[in-house]
């Protein structure tokens, strides 16, 4: 039988690099949502509830063009469809004893730092361990929020303009490294891009909707990805 690893201490130190990233991303959240005209007690309320960064700034860029509510509804479903994964995955790693409300509080505070951060301890993770691991990020990325918010009432507008292009340098560094490495990585990326300009393009013509485009490049890019570059399964001979 694993050993259970239960320790709240423990918990807090594996987070605290997570949470400490997170304070600068949010950071940028904040400041966006704020100086889009979204009062700063929402703009962590939000942070609070979702803990996406990717679902945040979408969300954000619907709210402020009054995107449909059903288009809302798609473009997160679609970008935070993984978490869902993660958290069926995660569930055969969780302590068997822990009942319903834990596993929905678990489910609540899964991010993809934390879910690999998780999945890659040895044995069993407690309800505790747990608890302590996503304190810290969901502090982080809460404060960061509420840090940002509050600095783009203050900075002059030029600043507040150049970091807002922090989340853009944010995901470059995602994809960057890996793209170096993985001819198919760097095929799909620019594809995507190519289709994001085509669709956007096509939108000033034929109302799509900001959402939609992301829905659309999001599937069909997933979809060709799989079919053209599909993951060898391990031989197991």
């Amino acid at each position: 039988m694993k050993q259970v690893i239960n320790s709240f201490a423990e918990g807090v130190k594996d987070g605290i690099p997570i949470g400490l990233g997170y304070l600068s991303v949010s950071f940028t959240f904040g400041m966006m949502a704020v100086s889009m005209g979204i009062p700063l007690e929402v703009a962590v309320l939000i942070s609070l509830t979702n803990l996406t960064s990717a679902g945040q700034f979408a969300g954000l860029e619907l709210l402020m063009v009054n995107g449909a509510y059903i288009e809302m509804a798609m473009t997160q479903f679609i970008i935070n469809l993984r978490y869902a994964l993660m958290s069926l995955s995660l569930s055969q790693k969780v302590d068997s004893k822990l009942n319903g409300s834990d596993r929905a509080l678990i489910a609540y505070a899964i991010t993809d730092e934390i879910f690999a951060l998780a999945s890659n301890k040895e044995g069993r993770i407690g309800k505790t361990y747990f608890v302590g691991l996503a304190s810290i990020p969901i502090l982080g990325w809460t404060l960061g929020t509420l840090i940002g918010g509050g600095a783009s009432q203050l900075l002059p507008l030029g600043i507040r303009s150049c970091l807002q292009i922090a989340i853009y340098g944010m995901f470059l560094a995602i994809i960057i490294p890996p793209a170096k490495k993985m001819r198919s990585l760097r095929i799909v990326i620019l594809f995507s891009a190519l289709l994001s300009c085509l669709l956007t393009f096509i939108n000033t013509y034929f109302s799509i909707g900001s959402g939609f485009i992301i829905i659309l490049c999001t599937v069909i890019t997933a979809g060709l990805a799989a079919y053209f570059f599909p993951i060898k399964e391990a031989s197991h001979d």
